[in-house]
């Protein structure tokens, strides 16, 4: 096979204005497939990731994460001087991410307009909490809000509890995904027509996309699905189970040939037969039968003497890892997916690789996040201001 080709974004120029979380980790995403990234932030205001979460002497970790691939400028946007700066940059960028409120840019005179007349090919990519018009387009907007309101806490958690919301940025994490769909269809829309646009991402929607066909339900049958913890109304056995030394794995039976191989793993094969064991659908009914049956079983053995039995009787069941585990896991280790890379600030490192592997323009891991500002002389620099300028900018605090 010959050798690995340039990363496939190598000459894709990205700003990135954005804050907490979608936009940047968009961002990231970008600049891990080879994209130059350009970081802006707020001369004396940081990127507040920089400070969440926990810090390893006083340097914030998930910023380490969020911040790699990408070189760091700061800029004050509301100043006249920093506006000019940024419309500079945006002549000769690709592709502008950013998730002010609304209106924010058009106040600093940054809006559409004034970017696609230094640029017409500008990709403007604007990430809010719920789009750029409607009735809450004013409203801040975060992860959580759009973990309410798409449907997802409805329906998550066991049937006599609340509603309950992931002790993550799940809706964030979503929305940087299909943000970066986004800016490649944007893109390959320009390629065709030698024109940029605006992306209008509103963080409510990816979400709702995810959580399947509730809508079409609601609308065909007038259906709402109720929240049934671990459990399916599509497929059962559907569960998560503990076994003889107190770990815990999840089953799944979504195909109806592993659903029979379960049933015979457990010594439960006279359930087969069961005129309602012949769908997804009327299994998830006798989902109280067919959960003591498993779980009887599994509550037996041990954590891997139930995986090697499943894996030899090729049916579904994974362990319930939590982060030590995924970090020792032998699969996760063969894909490299947790990779080692080395800090000027921490030394070696692990984290999270680049998301997928391409096998002849693959994405990499070049730098972890840098410090605030650390690219700001470098890339004004080639911006074609001297050091003087760059000096005044600093004592005006511009930078």
């Amino acid at each position: 096979m010959s050798a690995p080709a340039a990363p496939p974004l190598t000459g894709l120029r990205v700003v990135d204005l954005a804050t907490l979380f979608a936009g940047p980790l968009c961002a990231t995403m970008l600049g891990d497939f080879g994209a130059e990234v350009i970081k802006v932030e707020h001369p004396v205001r940081p990127d507040p990731s920089r400070g969440h979460g926990p810090a390893k002497d006083g340097v914030g970790l998930w910023w380490k994460l969020l911040g790699r691939n990408k070189r760091n400028l700061t800029l004050d946007l509301s100043a006249p001087e920093g506006r000019d700066l940024l419309l500079r940059l945006a002549a000769d960028t690709d592709v502008i991410i950013e998730n002010f409120r609304p209106g924010t840019l058009e106040r600093w005179g940054l809006g559409p307009d004034e970017l696609h007349a230094v640029n017409p090919r500008l990709v403007l990519v604007r990430v809010t909490g719920f789009g750029q018009f409607g009735p809450y387009s004013h409203r801040p907007g975060f992860g959580t809000l759009a973990e309410a309101m798409s449907g997802f806490a409805a329906i998550t958690g066991e049937p006599d509890g609340p509603p309950t919301l992931p002790p993550f940025g799940l809706a964030d994490s979503i929305a940087a995904l299909a943000t970066a769909y986004a800016v490649m269809a944007a893109l390959a829309g320009r390629d065709r027509t030698g024109e940029g646009q605006v992306v209008d991402m509103a963080i409510i929607e990816p979400i709702l996309t995810v959580l399947g066909p509730q809508p079409l339900w609601y609308d065909q049958l007038g259906y709402v699905q109720p929240r049934t913890g671990n459990r399916s109304r599509n497929n059962a056995p559907r569960n998560t189970y503990r076994t003889s030394d107190g770990q815990w794995v999840a089953v799944s039976t979504s195909a109806q040939s592993v659903a029979e191989r379960v049933m015979r793993l457990v010594g439960r094969a006279d359930l087969i037969d069961e005129p309602w064991f012949a769908s997804g659908a009327t299994r998830a009914e006798h989902s109280d039968e067919l959960d003591e049956a498993v779980g009887h079983w599994i509550a037996r053995h041990s954590r891997e003497e139930a995986l090697s039995a499943f894996e030899k009787a090729e049916a579904a069941i994974a362990p319930i890892h939590d982060v030590r585990d995924v970090m020792e896991d032998p699969q996760y280790r063969a894909l490299d997916s947790v990779t080692e890379v080395d800090d000027p600030e921490l030394g070696p490192l692990r984290m999270q690789n680049v998301l997928f592997r391409l096998s002849r323009t693959p994405g990499a891991i070049r730098w972890t996040g840098r410090p605030h500002g650390a690219d700001t002389e470098e890339i004004l620099t080639e911006l074609g201001l001297s050091g003087p300028e760059i000096s005044a900018l600093r004592a005006e605090r511009v930078l």
